[in-house]
């Protein structure tokens, strides 16, 4: 097509297009001769800014954004017309120049006010910094010629500006808001640049102008609405500081996409699309590309229906653009092939079409057009020779994406499901008599009153009352279901009591029912882990967000990495800022809960043996550990220096794990037992920064600022008990020692109990230059030549005292770790070889458990391989049994009969090792 054929196209297609060119006819002339329009331009964002440089009156301003949005809309037109560029360029330039007008005008806003008043700080100092929220078209890089632009303001957080005339940031932000939306939207003889709309900020038109992160962060956890969820799906940080908004749409991404199937976002996006349909059919909506029947709305709504109820669980869904989600579609199955292809194909033509229709005369319209002068544009906007011959692919277009969208969203509805449970939970819920013969008829046995009681309970509770009838009767629908997995447990009334426990926990929790009632999976992951554990179901009742892991089928049978624990924890954090202590907290806790329910639900499968169970709850503990002591550290540095050396090298700090964490033997609800150490050639001298304190201070707050992270109660509870009584002196020393005081303290003053408590000891967190100080130490008190009859009289002194104590008593029952020939009698044995042989032997103290301590004693010749075996094979009945008594929050007692050949073995190993007698 000629340049000459191409403008009468593009005249005959917009009158507001032919006025642009009238006005403007210098710049008009000059882009037909150079070619402009049939060629890419560098970035509107640059050529806008050669626009405005220098302008610094506002009316100028004003006027040249007008003049250059019009003569850009020219542009993008002519080559939209002329086929030169596809929907998706056009589409993204419409976007980019309002992107660049926002940013031009709020950079001009921004300097007038910062003139007045000063530049906005944050309480440390630091600028505090605007930016930009597009939503709904723009949000997508979708924008078409003639939108509104939806828009929220927000910025980084509070303050005050730091001018003669200061004034806070709240208002400071206000006015770059509304100046900004003023300079954009007020129409003059050039025109506007963007009708601007900024009622979906926080609290609608009642709201502040602009909103702090923070204040936006709570807004949408506490009050945000379902729609308001929705227009999220669509949000793009366009103005200001990309990267303050980016973070704050990547905090509030589990307000918008659930990590678990949705399916209730599908009622609710079914009533709003029937009040959209209602309100377009009352202003007569048959002729609306966007409203209508068919229309781009449909479009819309079949991906979102897919974004908001798989979009928590596939990042792919999570793009604000439609046309890449419709392909991720396609591509995943989700829908068939044809199908998203006609879709795309369908919402092309009519994106196409919205863009004829209001290139017409640059108004913000829909329909398609009633006279004949205005069908011939829109004919000729499309290429097409006529009116009928336009019109004709787009009502096939709409009539194809109707069936679509009534399809979908009536098979999106899960059905009801009727289980064999149905009558027998109705009679259950309504506590009859014949309620309690129902359900022990179908399996419940024995426990059918409890079970019959527990739903009693439920239906009696307070949070019951003030449910609403759609969530009652989710209730309703989900019991059946959940009475039915667990009448397939091995002790069904225990599995159906625990279970209840949960869904009582969850009942304010609506997605949560949803979640239960609609995936299989799920439910019943949940009832076989309440089945197995009383502390599952606990943990689970106690923090509901962990029902979000039951929908992965992996659950039971993959565990993360050593290395992945790290990684994830790490990814995790990148998302709080580096001074939230409260939201790291928080998430450490979390985080340990999240990945404990992984662990044990390979655990309970039988996919992971007991070692490897210690290994990944130790590796847990090791990964929060790290993450701790890397936040701790940077918080004290920012506010009071760095400790260094006096040859201006860093001092280093470490940390070792004694106990069950020093062993690698974590179980479920293990405690951490610690040591601090640091390493400072100059402990008095002050750190360098603002608030300087001395090195040892430094270390000294470091300590309990990790306790703190770990210890302190919170909504989520703890991270972890911390116990530090094994530090030199117990509860009477410091809580941070200094090697050199460390190295003393366990060369010459130590008990042999403690040496005893070093060999389980190791490094889990450190500078590496220290943590192998730490290790020699380790290695030289260990190593130390022994006097055996001392030692022998010292240990066996010690075991008599802790077994006076601590050993449990009762009827007919034994103390599996405290009685003679128990766990404890095999731990103390096998550390009394160690420390009385390993001056001759390196090998005896490279490893701190039990289990790797005896193969090493063995392979050195001190014990035998049947002595050896004896003990490794009590040692493993004795750890796997508490380990599942643990797990059923019951005590360490057995009955008298039970391990009766390990607890002799130990007890006869014990005679003959450590007292020395014949055998």
């Amino acid at each position: 097509m000629s340049d000459a054929d191409l403008k009468t196209r593009v005249l005959a297609a917009s009158p507001f297009i032919a006025g642009v060119f009238r006005r403007q006819a210098d710049w008009a002339d000059a882009a037909w001769s150079d070619g402009s329009f049939r060629r890419q331009l560098p970035a509107v964002a640059e050529r806008l800014g050669a626009a405005l440089d220098g302008l610094g009156d506002e009316a100028a301003l004003m006027r040249e954004l007008r003049r250059f949005r019009n003569r850009e809309l020219a542009r993008i037109a002519v080559r939209d017309i002329g086929a030169l560029a596809g929907l998706d360029e056009t589409l993204a330039d419409l976007s980019a120049l309002a992107d660049a007008a926002i940013d031009a005008a709020m950079a001009f806003v921004a300097r007038g006010l910062q003139a007045r008043h000063g530049q906005p700080r944050e309480a440390d100092g630091q600028p505090a910094t605007p930016f930009v929220l597009g939503m709904g078209k723009l949000g997508g890089s979708e924008l078409n010629f003639s939108s509104d632009i939806d828009l929220i303001f927000g910025y980084t957080a509070n303050g005050d500006t730091d001018g003669a005339r200061g004034i806070s940031n709240e208002e400071y932000f206000a006015k770059l808001a509304r100046d900004t939306a003023r300079l954009l939207a007020t129409p003059t003889e050039d025109g506007f640049v963007f009708r601007v709309d900024t009622l979906l900020r926080p609290f609608g038109s009642v709201g502040p102008h602009a909103a702090s992160m923070s204040g936006m962060e709570d807004y949408y956890q506490t009050h945000g609405r379902e729609w308001e969820r929705y227009a999220m799906v669509k949000a793009r940080c366009c103005a200001g500081d990309r990267a303050a908004g980016q973070m704050l749409l990547d905090h509030l991404r589990p307000f918008v996409y659930r990590r678990y199937l949705d399916y209730g976002a599908i009622n609710s996006l079914r009533e709003l699309k029937g009040l959209i349909d209602r309100d377009a059919q009352a202003k007569g909506a048959a002729d609306n590309l966007k409203l209508g029947p068919g229309g781009i709305r449909e479009v819309e709504f079949i991906v979102q229906l897919f974004q908001l109820t798989r979009g928590g669980q596939d990042a792919r869904l999570r793009d604000a653009r439609l046309r890449p989600v419709l392909r991720t579609l396609g591509s995943s199955g989700l829908l068939p092939a044809d199908t998203s292809r006609a879709l795309d194909e369908a919402y092309v033509l009519l994106r196409r079409a919205e863009n004829a229709v209001q290139l017409h005369g640059d108004l913000q319209t829909h329909r398609l057009p009633t006279d004949d002068a205005a069908r011939a544009a829109f004919a000729a906007a499309l290429g097409e020779p006529d009116y009928a011959t336009a019109l004709a692919p787009i009502e096939a277009a709409r009539a194809f994406v109707r069936r679509e969208f009534e399809r979908l969203f009536a098979e999106a509805e899960t059905p009801a499901a009727t289980p064999a449970f149905d009558a027998g939970a109705n009679e259950a819920w309504d506590v009859a008599v014949e309620s309690e013969a129902a359900l022990g008829a179908r399996g419940f046995g024995g426990g059918t009153a409890a079970v019959a009681k527990a739903l009693a309970d439920l239906r009696q509770s307070r949070l019951m009352r003030s449910l609403s009838d759609p969530s009652q009767a989710r209730l309703r629908s989900l019991l059946p279901l959940l009475l039915d997995e667990a009448a397939r447990q091995p002790d069904p009334a225990t599995a159906a009591v625990r279970a209840l426990d949960v869904i009582a926990a969850i009942l304010g929790r609506s997605p949560y029912l949803i979640l239960l009632r609609d995936s299989g999976v799920a439910r019943a992951q949940l009832v076989r882990l309440c089945a197995a554990s009383p502390w599952l179901t606990a943990l689970l009742a106690r923090t509901p967000a962990l029902l979000d892991a039951l929908l992965d089928p992996r659950l039971a049978a993959e565990t993360p990495s050593r290395q992945q624990l790290h990684d994830e924890l790490d990814t995790r954090f990148e998302r709080i800022a580096a001074d939230d202590m409260e939201a790291q907290m928080e998430l450490l806790r979390r985080y340990r809960q999240e990945m404990t329910l992984r662990i044990a639900a390979c655990d309970l499968s039988g996919s992971l043996p007991l070692v490897q169970v210690s290994d990944r709850l130790t590796w847990l503990a090791e990964a929060i550990l790290a993450r701790t002591v890397a936040a701790a550290r940077a918080q004290l540095a920012e506010a009071h220096g760095a400790p260094v050396n006096a040859d201006g090298s860093a001092a280093a700090f470490a940390i070792l794990g004694y106990g069950k964490f020093g062993s690698i033997e974590l179980g479920y609800g293990s405690d951490l037992d610690l040591v601090f150490v640091y390493d400072c050639d100059q402990p008095d001298a002050p750190t360098g920064g603002p608030k300087p304190i001395s090195n040892a201070q430094f270390f000294a707050r470091l300590g309990q600022r990790i306790v703190h992270y770990l210890a302190t109660h919170t909504p989520a509870g703890r991270a972890y008990e911390v116990d530090l009584q094994l530090r030199p002196s117990g509860n009477s020393g410091m809580v941070v020692s200094g090697l050199a005081s460390f190295a003393r303290y366990q060369r010459d003053s130590a008990w042999t109990w403690e040496h005893q408590a070093f060999l389980r000891a190791r490094v889990v967190v450190g500078d590496p230059a220290l943590c192998a100080a730490i290790t020699d130490v380790r290695r030289d008190v260990l190593m130390r030549v022994r006097d055996a009859d001392t030692l022998r009289r010292e240990v066996v002194d010690m075991r008599t005292k802790m077994r006076s104590n601590l050993e449990k008593r009762a009827a007919g029952k034994w103390d599996v770790k405290q009685a003679e020939g128990g766990l404890i009698d095999a731990e103390f044995l096998t550390q009394f070889l160690v420390l009385r042989d390993a001056h001759g032997a390196a090998s005896l103290v490279e490893y701190t458990d039990n289990w790797r301590q005896l193969e090493a004693l063995a392979e050195a010749g001190r014990i035998t391989a049947a002595q050896k075996d004896d003990l490794l094979r009590a040692t493993r009945a004795y750890r796997g049994w508490l380990h599942r008594r643990a797990l059923q929050q019951a005590d360490g007692l057995a009955d008298q009969a039970d391990f009766a050949e390990e607890r002799a073995a130990v007890a006869a190993r014990w005679r003959q090792l450590v007292l020395g007698e014949a055998m």
